[in-house]
């Protein structure tokens, strides 16, 4: 689990924890009315964590849909494999899930970061590289 998820379960946790020792000091239907609250307040949590990262599946393929089109419009006659940040896997967690990494088959030894805004907005963010930047065939000089 990473440093980030504990804080956020914390947050939740002791948002909920104030609330209901808030509510132990409360009368009649204003105790019922926080206990309700910590209750809706723990339910809401809990799906947010576990929707969230089918949430995060969803919308990087999505993304990953929009770099393809991206891609088949400016390179047409090329081929190129497209992955991902296995943000679910240990070692991962601190890093973006939504850049996109393409590397091209006439170019092996570059990876391309890719980041995408909206339809509209597609990035080449950056790219990692043993080579010069001048030896690039996929550099672009007016990123849409």
């Amino acid at each position: 689990m990473h440093p980030i998820e504990i804080i956020e379960f914390m947050i939740a946790g002791s948002i909920i924890g104030t609330i209901a020792i808030v509510s132990l000091f409360l009368k009649g239907k204003l105790r019922k009315v926080g206990w309700v609250s910590a209750a809706g307040v723990l339910v809401a949590s809990c799906i947010f964590f576990v929707v969230r990262p089918y949430w995060i599946d969803a919308q990087i393929e999505k993304k990953v849909g929009q770099v393809n089109i991206y891609l088949e419009q400016h390179y047409p006659d090329e081929e190129w494999e497209i992955s991902t940040v296995p943000y679910r896997v240990d070692g991962y967690e601190s890093q973006n899930p939504y850049y996109i990494m393409v590397v091209f088959d006439n170019e092996p030894d570059v990876i391309y970061h890719y980041w995408v805004g909206n339809k509209r907005e597609i990035y080449r963010m950056s790219y990692t590289s043993d080579k010069n930047m001048e030896e690039f065939k996929h550099m672009e000089n007016d990123i849409e």
